[in-house]
């Protein structure tokens, strides 16, 4: 960079956003760092680039920061801070934006529905139908994000009742796709049908919601014909195949799996990722049959053949004001003999209480030493429920979050340990919200 263009703030903020969307996040730290003049705007362009780069919690110790210099967050820096919050996914640390937001600032509509997404997309309906309800002069945005924290939390219904009371001329394409999500975790397949029929222009989205919805409820040919239908004057859209695909798995439909699979290699070869993440899908159908070399092999082969590897699962939970991460079969947290110890007792109730291990979500060679359990029990959620119950006193609630849709092991794992533990326990993965309730049901109902 010239030298003349090293002192000015505007051309360092831009540089810093530039490198953020390339993921060159340490590059954009050296900028922020050597900028000696730093503006609100300085501190929003690095916060933003956490946010796009998945290290959401750094913008907190960059809050701390911007306290401790004398500069005050404006609209748009608590905007980006609430969008932190959903991200992160932890009530807490909602609590603790919320704690400082100025009122005037809350009363903002823009940053009030802000606030119903961030709940919402943390668990808290409640807190939600609280924001929304103070909002008097209520847009698109403010009914969308509440229809949508329903949806999340496995609340179809209420998500439809309240799509039915907004106005005609407030429901847009991200109204529809809200509910008729909403109805697809819900497995409300009438109410989903009778919305999707009504709405008079289907646009691309809008069908993809739909087709993932009759794949949760294992109607493939409505599925497939409306796949068609679609191809007849677009081009054909992934996301539509792999919804077919999850749908497959969760049937164990082996012959559909393979077959959309197949489908997907020949029309994206170059969406790698995706085709990976196909692949495991695949290989769970496989393992659910017992067939566990096929599925290791199957898997490994198809990590050779596109030279990618899976996309590597993550959990997280907030301990005293910390958010602490694991990946699956972590051990370099300090406790980590204790969370082990914390799984084993788990295991050993679970056990006591007619638990069985569900091997097919194993999909990779079980090396020498390990068995079953121990695989499944490496899992990064279960590390972080473990975590927190081994806390004292025991969180009231425990809140976990992930970047990955939750295997069945785990959810049923964590069903289970809410009945026998009486605790709740609300696990936020990469499609929805799961609340875990002491009488051992789920939100979902099972529909994941």
């Amino acid at each position: 960079m010239p030298e003349n263009y090293r002192n000015d703030v505007v051309v360092l903020t831009s540089a810093m956003d530039m490198l953020m969307k390339f993921g060159d996040i340490q590059s954009a730290e050296r900028i922020f760092r050597s900028t000696k003049k730093k503006t609100i705007i300085t501190y929003g362009a690095l916060m933003k680039g956490y946010n796009l780069n998945g290290e959401s919690s750094k913008c907190f110790k960059i809050l701390e920061e911007m306290s401790r210099e004398g500069i005050v967050p404006n609209e748009i820096t608590w905007n980006i801070l609430i969008g932190t919050c959903s991200q992160i996914g932890m009530i807490h640390r909602c609590k603790y934006i919320i704690d400082r937001i100025p009122l005037d600032i809350q009363n903002n509509r823009q940053i009030q529905n802000s606030l119903i997404d961030m709940w919402g997309k943390c668990g808290s309906v409640e807190k939600a139908q609280i924001a929304f309800e103070s909002i008097d002069d209520r847009d698109t945005v403010t009914y969308n994000a509440m229809i949508n924290a329903f949806g999340l939390n496995g609340m179809g219904s209420e998500a439809i009742q309240l799509y039915k009371q907004m106005p005609n001329h407030l429901r847009d394409e991200v109204s529809h796709i809200c509910v008729l999500n909403a109805c697809s975790h819900s497995g409300l397949l009438h109410e989903a049908r009778n919305i999707f029929d009504e709405i008079i222009f289907k646009t691309e989205k809008i069908i993809t919601v739909m087709i993932d919805c009759l794949s949760r409820l294992f109607l493939f040919d409505e599925a497939q014909k409306l796949i068609d239908n679609y191809e007849k004057t677009n081009k054909p859209q992934l996301i539509m195949y792999m919804s077919l695909l999850s749908g497959a798995r969760n049937n164990r439909n082996r012959h559909l799996s393979e077959k959309v699979y197949d489908r997907m290699k020949d029309l994206f070869p170059n969406e790698k990722q995706d085709l990976i993440s196909g692949a495991v899908l695949v290989s769970n159908v496989y393992s659910s049959f017992g067939e566990h070399q096929l599925a290791t092999n199957f898997r490994s082969s198809q990590i050779k053949e596109l030279r990618t590897n899976v996309t590597k699962g993550l959990s997280w939970t907030q301990i005293n004001d910390e958010i602490v991460q694991f990946t699956a079969h972590d051990n370099s947290h300090p406790q980590a003999s204790e969370i082990d110890s914390e799984i084993g007792r788990m295991t050993s109730e679970l056990i006591q209480h007619g638990y069985k291990f569900d091997s097919s979500w194993i999909t990779r060679e079980i090396k020498d030493g390990e068995t079953i359990q121990s695989v499944l029990c490496g899992h990064s959620e279960k590390k972080a429920i473990a975590l927190n119950f081994i806390q004292r006193p025991v969180p009231k609630l425990i809140q976990i979050a992930k970047n990955l849709r939750v295997c069945g092991d785990c959810h049923e794992f964590t069903k289970l340990i809410a009945k026998i533990r009486q605790c709740d326990i609300i696990v936020r993965d990469a499609n929805r919200i799961h609340h875990f309730y002491p009488n051992g049901q789920c939100s979902c109902q099972d529909h994941f």
